[in-house]
C-alpha cells in the first residue's frame, strides 16, 4: 500500500512588490499558484532585494511589501497552506547566491534580454546588481531545491541559467541541487493590454486605461473594458491576427468562465460589440469581487499580515538552512558551531 507520507514536491515561485496586481498577474500566474496549495509543499516569495536594483524610495517598499501580501492573500494565497516568505528575511538566499556567481560567467548575465532591456531604460542608474539579479533569482529557487517554478515567457531565459549553474555545481562538487522544471499551467491565459492589444498588460503602459487591476472599483473596471481597443468588423470572433483587441476580451472571458472560444463566438453571433463588451464587464466584475473584498479586510489588518510573513518566512529559513549546511561543507566552508 502507498503510504501516506509520501512527499509533496516542492514548488517556489516569487514576485517584486512593486505595486498592484493586474489582471494578466492574476489570470496568468496567482490564480493558479493558488490552485497548487493543496497539492504541493509551496514557497512563494515577495522579494524585496531584487526590488532594489532599479532607484527606489525605501518607504514605499515597505508599504509594497504589506500592499503585495495582502493581494496574495486575496487571491487564494491561504498563509495556513503555504509559505508565504519575505525575501530578505531568510539570510541564505543572498548566501548562496555569491557562492553562485563565482561559478557563473559574466557573459551569461550579459547576454540576459531583461538585462538588457532594464540597462537602457536606466542608464543614469546601471548598477551590478542589475547585472547580477539573475544569479540571487537561481539561489531563489535552487536553496529550496524545488521541483517545480512557475514561470513566465519573459523568465524562461532565467530558469535556464537556473539549470546550467545548477548543473555546474553539481559536476564541481557533488550532486546537490534537483534541476528544476518550469510549470506552465494548462490555464495560464496570457492577457494583453486593452489600449494596445499587441502588447502584454502591464502596470508600467503609459495609457493606464489598456490595465485592469484587481483593486479597481467596479465603475473602473466597466470603463476601462467598455473603452477597449476594438476593430471595424463587429463580428466576435477569436483571431490574433486580424482582430487582437476582441481575442484579448475573449480570453479574458474564458479564463473566467472556462467557456471555449467556440461558444463565446455562438453566444454573440448577430450581436455588436457593445453587448459583447457589457458581458466581459459583468464577468470580470463579478469574478473580481470576492478579491476585491479580501484584499481589503486583509490590507486593514497589519497584524495578520506581519504575522503570515513571519510564519512564512521561518518556515522558509529552516527549510533553507539545511540546504546551505550542505552547501557551504561541500565549497570547504569551516562550521565551528555545531
Amino acid at each position: 500500500m502507498e503510504s501516506e507520507n509520501v512527499q509533496k514536491k516542492v514548488v517556489m515561485t516569487a514576485a517584486q512588490p512593486t505595486g498592484k496586481l493586474h489582471l494578466g498577474n492574476y489570470l496568468g500566474a496567482i490564480k493558479n499558484w493558488g490552485q497548487m496549495i493543496e497539492d504541493y509543499e509551496c514557497y512563494f516569495g515577495i522579494v524585496d532585494m531584487h526590488a532594489i536594483t532599479i532607484p527606489y524610495v525605501p518607504a514605499d517598499l515597505k508599504r509594497n511589501v504589506y500592499d503585495c501580501a495582502a493581494q496574495y492573500m486575496a487571491c487564494g494565497l491561504d498563509p495556513q497552506k503555504c509559505n508565504l516568505f519575505l525575501q530578505s528575511m531568510v539570510k541564505g538566499h543572498a548566501e548562496l547566491a555569491w557562492i553562485l556567481g563565482c561559478i557563473c560567467p559574466i557573459g551569461s548575465l550579459e547576454r540576459m534580454t531583461q538585462y538588457k532591456d532594464k540597462a537602457k531604460k536606466h542608464k543614469d542608474a546601471l548598477n551590478s546588481g542589475l547585472l547580477y539579479y539573475p544569479v540571487l533569482m537561481a539561489s531563489d529557487i535552487l536553496i529550496y531545491n524545488a521541483d517545480l517554478v512557475p514561470v513566465g515567457e519573459d523568465q524562461k531565459q532565467h530558469l535556464e541559467l537556473t539549470r546550467d549553474l545548477a548543473q555546474k555545481f553539481n559536476n564541481m562538487y557533488s550532486p546537490t541541487f534537483k534541476l528544476p522544471e518550469p510549470y506552465i499551467p494548462k490555464s495560464g491565459a496570457r492577457i494583453m493590454s486593452l489600449q494596445s492589444p499587441d502588447s502584454k498588460m502591464s502596470k508600467s503602459d503609459p495609457n493606464q486605461n489598456g490595465t485592469l487591476y484587481i483593486t479597481d472599483e467596479p465603475s473602473v473596471l466597466q470603463k476601462k473594458i467598455m473603452s477597449a481597443v476594438t476593430d471595424s468588423d463587429s463580428s466576435v470572433r477569436y483571431d490574433v491576427q486580424n482582430k487582437p483587441g476582441v481575442s484579448n476580451l475573449m480570453s479574458i472571458m474564458a479564463a473566467f468562465t472556462q467557456k471555449t472560444y467556440g461558444q463565446i463566438e455562438d453566444e454573440f453571433s448577430g450581436k455588436g460589440y457593445g453587448d459583447f463588451k457589457k458581458a466581459v464587464a459583468e464577468v470580470v466584475i463579478e469574478s473580481l469581487a470576492p478579491v476585491r473584498q479580501s484584499y481589503k479586510d486583509y490590507s486593514s489588518d497589519k497584524a495578520m499580515i506581519e504575522d503570515a510573513i513571519k510564519k512564512g518566512s521561518q518556515a522558509a529559513t529552516r527549510r533553507t538552512t539545511k540546504m546551505m549546511a550542505k552547501v557551504y561543507r561541500k565549497v570547504g566552508f569551516l562550521n565551528f558551531e555545531k
